[in-house]
């Protein structure tokens, strides 16, 4: 029987396009993992009793460590089987840039897109949701923003389908964006197009670039490994019958003056800037690592990427 403070547990939900990503890079792994089902919009009380604050979708808990944002959870389940690589080791490099290209540029202009007004209502068509339910959606979404302005439609579409020319190109002479085999490069790639293929209006965009369709389909294939389902309450019960890895050892890189054992907050740089309070506990090369206590879910240990993500003083 398998110790459920070693099972890697995904919270997520079904049309989250970082969730794909995720999905699929534990199937390229061929992993056994828990699916937990989220709320796509606030409140998410569970979620916060294992983040703490951080509220984008997805993250991973292994017991009682919660890994947030896919860039790092990509690291982890690197760690967790080295092969196949979604980082080979001539490609570690390209692989990330394109990646965080990916993740960023192309994600938001991919998103500026899908929700023009044809598409947004073509998206919640699709997914049965009525006036009241789209308008929460968008009410969350803008609040993830922060109220910056999204790209106008026009011109994101304009972009988007230069983007899309240009991974065509890149898949001229080879199956995938980098070579013969897929990487973490293609799963970022993929998940915003994933998206922009399941809404009806949209979906047509991709059909200009058909070398883009068929490596699609080749990604898709990979499938989502084995997952089985678990309840969010289940999965806080997890946490708190778990202790976290211990962090002793990790080499301390202070870029900010602030000592392990400091009364912190990490929040993204960008969409979802809720802040994620605790006491610093490493402060690695690659990552942050907050140690906090919910009542629920007792103590865990809240690992975010340094990149794309802002360390302060809790008091600040």
């Amino acid at each position: 029987m398998s110790d459920p403070a070693s099972d890697i547990i995904l919270h997520h939900y079904p049309v989250s396009p970082f969730a794909e990503k995720a999905r699929l890079m534990l199937g390229f792994k061929g992993l056994a993992w828990r699916s937990v089902h989220i709320p796509s919009v606030m409140p998410k009380p569970d979620v916060l009793a294992l983040t703490g604050g951080y509220r984008r979708t997805p993250f991973l808990q292994i017991g009682a460590d919660i890994y947030c944002d896919t860039a790092l959870i990509g690291d982890v389940l690197e760690q967790r089987q080295p092969t196949p690589a979604l980082y080979p080791e001539a490609l570690k490099g390209v692989a990330r840039v394109v990646a965080q290209w990916a993740d960023s540029t192309l994600f938001n202009t991919s998103m500026a897109c899908n929700f023009s007004p044809k598409g947004a209502a073509s998206f919640f068509q699709a997914q049965g949701m009525g006036p009241d339910d789209a308008k929460a959606f968008g009410a969350d979404r803008g609040a993830m923003r922060g109220g910056a302005p999204r790209m106008h439609a026009n011109d994101a579409t304009a972009a988007y389908k230069s983007y899309l020319r240009r991974v065509a190109h890149m898949l001229g002479e080879q199956p995938y964006l980098l070579g013969a085999a897929p990487c973490l490069a293609d799963f970022a790639v993929y998940h915003p197009l994933w998206f922009s293929r399941a809404i009806p209006a949209v979906a047509p965009i991709l059909d200009a670039t058909p070398q883009v369709l068929a490596w699609m389909d080749r990604i898709a294939a990979i499938g989502h490994g084995h997952p089985t389902p678990l309840t969010s309450g289940d999965a806080i019960a997890v946490a708190a019958a778990s202790e976290p890895w211990p962090v002793v050892g990790e080499s301390f890189q202070d870029e900010h003056g602030l000592p392990l054992g400091s009364a912190v907050t990490v929040t993204a740089e960008s969409f979802g800037l809720e802040p994620t309070p605790g006491e610093l506990v490493a402060a690695t090369r690659t990552h942050y690592t907050l140690r906090r206590t919910d009542e629920r879910a007792g103590t865990v240990h809240v690992h975010f990427p340094r990149v794309g993500f802002v360390l302060k003083r809790a008091d600040a």
